[in-house]
């Protein structure tokens, strides 16, 4: 990549892919966009030489800036998005893709027709925890998956246009389909209000993949303890992701249940398999650098990324199903089943 690079927000997120960008692209990175004086004087004052600005128009019409990233307030991603694809640029946006599936699939679509990277910023996908958990799932090493749960919980980071699925729940959603290849085919969630009238502080949701797999995600930014743990139960072995234990950040559990022939009135009877605990060695980078280099490559090479626009818009589908299951009362919702058009396949928008 030989081109420049603008960040569009210099807020909460905005300033960790700052930093990462000043390491990675140094003088490459030539604009922040914000429209806070505030946000763009810190921008200046941290990283001396960067222009700071909040006309994205005059950005967008630098023929040297070749990517952009994006990372604002969720409801401005898809015309973000939108505006900078169109402007003939490669781009990078945080989380979701957009707020709905309709505009996400639109934009993927955008890019591929444009021959422009469209990455989106599922960080937890460059995770080497759950990198490596992808590898024990795709290689069979745990058996068929039965099922996964996952909790993201803290105190704190409280919104009140969006609640705390659509916040927050994106990470886990990503991670599941990342680990199953594919995304849920339903999903019935629950959820609680309590600090802002129409926006849920607590949700539970159940979905289903294919296989009879079932996923459980609990989420809540009104919580006591901050947890980031993923559980996946396969038929040989069980595997844990903690974010947040620094010592054993994945824990390979070699357990199971194993079918013993049935007795004599039918029944089917278990032998609980409690064998040795292993915890694999990983590597200490960054995620969000890992993320950030990959996106830097995609843009020099023309790959495509492993967290696309398509890849986006799954978990976009998700995040509208289950809206439409809170407000029905924790009913079942189908997922809209999103395929990559480039496999000739139909994208359904049922």
């Amino acid at each position: 990549m030989t081109g420049e690079l603008a960040l569009i927000g210099f807020g909460y997120w905005g300033t960790n892919l700052a930093r990462n960008l000043d390491s990675l692209a140094q003088s490459r990175w030539r604009y922040v966009v914000d429209a806070s004086p505030e946000r763009r004087r810190a921008a200046t004052e941290r990283y001396p030489g960067l222009r700071a600005t909040d006309d994205l128009a005059a950005v967008l019409s630098d023929d040297r800036v070749e990517a952009v990233l994006v990372a604002t307030p969720a409801p401005s991603h898809a015309p973000l998005v939108r505006r900078v694809l169109a402007a003939g640029r490669h781009v990078f946006v945080e989380k979701p893709l957009a707020m709905s599936v309709t505009d996400a699939v639109a934009l993927a679509e955008t890019a591929d027709r444009a021959g422009l990277v469209l990455m989106v910023g599922h960080t937890f996908e460059y995770v080497p925890a759950v990198v490596r958990m992808h590898e024990y799932v795709r290689s069979g090493e745990i058996g068929d998956v039965l099922h996964l749960h996952s909790q993201r919980l803290n105190l704190g980071r409280i919104q009140s246009d969006l609640h705390t699925f659509w916040s927050i729940g994106p990470h886990d959603v990503s991670i599941a389909n990342y680990l199953l290849g594919t995304g849920p085919q339903w999903v019935a969630a629950q959820g609680g209000r309590y600090l802002h009238d129409g926006v849920e502080d607590v949700v539970f949701v159940t979905m289903g993949y294919p296989g009879d797999v079932v996923a459980h995600m609990h989420v809540s930014w009104l919580d006591p303890a901050k947890t980031r743990r993923t559980t996946v139960v396969g038929t040989r072995r069980m595997l844990v992701y903690d974010d947040l234990n620094t010592e054993a950040r994945l824990t390979v559990f070699d357990k199971g249940a194993e079918p013993l022939e049935p007795d004599g009135h039918g029944i089917r009877r278990y032998r609980l398999r409690d064998d040795a605990v292993h915890v694999p060695a990983l590597s200490m980078v960054e995620p969000l650098e890992l993320e950030l280099r990959h996106f830097l490559d995609c843009v020099r090479t023309g790959a495509r990324p492993r967290t696309d626009g398509w890849n986006g818009a799954r978990v976009v589908a998700v995040l509208e199903a289950v809206d439409a299951s809170l407000r029905a009362g924790g009913a079942t919702v189908a997922v809209p089943q999103v395929t990559d058009r480039r496999t000739d396949l139909t994208t359904a928008l049922h």
